[in-house]
């Protein structure tokens, strides 16, 4: 059997002050949480694209401002929900244990313990089990590298009707 590759950068402390870029994508890539229409205004110019959450998609953005208001030490502060995946900006606004916790580690940092509980939230919701296995995530290194991926948040839908997104079926 093969064993999977570690997706968390390794000796990195998830529970720390910081910014994280995070994509989840649905089981399947199932488009199951919005659709995006084009959107042309008088001579066909692309103007914001219209996306429309579906029941699932509300249930996922319902239980996203809910968590923000659960929990004081971490927060999605910038987010899209996509046909078949999310992008959130989460931020680490207080350290995660005292000094008699044992060092944080990917399996007991703040991080993937909140992804963790957004997944099983929606998919209790649900019914059903959404997403697929792990997630991505980006370290945000800097105050540009914040700005860039904010960005990418909000053009994500343009890229979507265009056809340039990395998850587009």
């Amino acid at each position: 059997m093969q064993q999977r590759k570690p997706t968390r950068l390794q000796h990195f402390n998830y529970a720390q002050t910081g910014a994280y870029f995070v994509t989840i994508c649905v089981k399947d890539m199932q488009c199951i949480l919005a659709e995006i229409t084009r959107n042309s205004v008088g001579g066909g110019a692309l103007d914001a694209p219209l996306l429309e959450l579906t029941h699932v998609g509300t249930i996922v953005e319902n239980e996203i401002v809910k968590m923000n208001t659960l929990y004081s030490d971490i927060k999605v502060s910038k987010y899209v929900i996509m046909p078949n995946h999310l992008h959130l900006m989460i931020e680490i606004t207080r350290p995660n244990g005292s000094s008699r916790a044992p060092t944080p580690t990917p399996a007991n940092a703040l991080l993937p313990q909140y992804i963790s509980t957004l997944k099983r939230m929606t998919n209790k919701q649900c019914g059903t089990a959404l997403w697929q296995r792990s997630f991505y995530d980006h370290i945000i290194r800097d105050e540009a590298d914040y700005i860039y991926h904010l960005q990418y948040i909000e053009e994500n839908p343009k890229k979507w009707v265009m056809g340039r997104d990395e998850y587009y079926t």
